[in-house]
C-alpha cells in the first residue's frame, strides 16, 4: 500500500466520521462535507492504483 492508499483511505474514514456526525446533530452541511471527503478519499486511492499499474508495468518492461 503506498502513499496515496494511505491517505486515501484516512480521508474516507475522516469523512464517515464527519457524515455520521452530521446526521446525528441533524446537520446537513457537515453531512455533505464528510460525503465529499469520502469521495475524495476514493479518488486518491484510484490515483495510487494508477501509480502502482505503471510502476508494475515498468517493471515488467525492464
Amino acid at each position: 500500500m503506498g502513499k496515496d492508499h494511505a491517505e486515501g483511505k484516512g480521508k474516507q474514514a475522516e469523512g464517515k466520521v464527519k457524515e455520521v456526525a452530521g446526521v446525528a446533530t441533524d446537520n446537513r452541511e457537515l453531512e455533505a462535507e464528510g460525503k465529499a471527503k469520502q469521495v475524495e478519499g476514493k479518488g486518491q486511492e484510484v490515483v495510487g492504483d494508477a501509480k502502482d499499474a505503471l510502476k508494475d508495468d515498468e517493471k515488467k518492461k525492464n
